[in-house]
């Protein structure tokens, strides 16, 4: 049997003393007269931690409001875009533009592009 095993409880308290300098130093400076200045400390401390929340809660309602998932007119191609933006069609690369919420042609319905190409003419000689 141990006779001496109360002697050998130990507590681990090397933390504490930081966490006792810190509330020390804002008592005195609120007691000093500077507690304002610990209230601002506080509140940005407050507004730091909360502000990547709220900028990420404010980007998911902005996309979920201005993205966009429709089928191109033309080809049937589904794609995302921006709302209120022109852009092509990644599959046939018709000029688009995004509207309440669906995609519609730049272009006239009907209208078909047609690319010009220069051919250079050989005559033939007559016999």
């Amino acid at each position: 049997m141990n006779r001496d095993g109360f002697k050998n409880i130990q507590f681990n308290l090397s933390g504490l003393g930081f966490w006792v300098a810190v509330f020390g130093v804002f008592w005195l400076l609120s007691a000093v007269g500077l507690g304002w200045l610990v209230n601002s400390f506080l509140i940005l401390i407050a507004l730091v931690s909360i502000s990547p929340v709220i900028l990420f809660l404010g980007a998911r309602w902005w996309l979920k409001r201005n993205l966009i998932s429709d089928g191109c007119p033309v080809c049937g191609h589904e794609f995302m875009a921006l709302n209120r933006t022109q852009c092509q069609c990644p599959n046939c690369g018709e000029p688009l533009l995004v509207e309440k919420g669906s995609f519609s042609r730049l272009t006239p319905s009907g209208t078909i592009d047609v690319d010009a190409v220069d051919v250079s003419v050989k005559q033939l000689e007559d016999s």
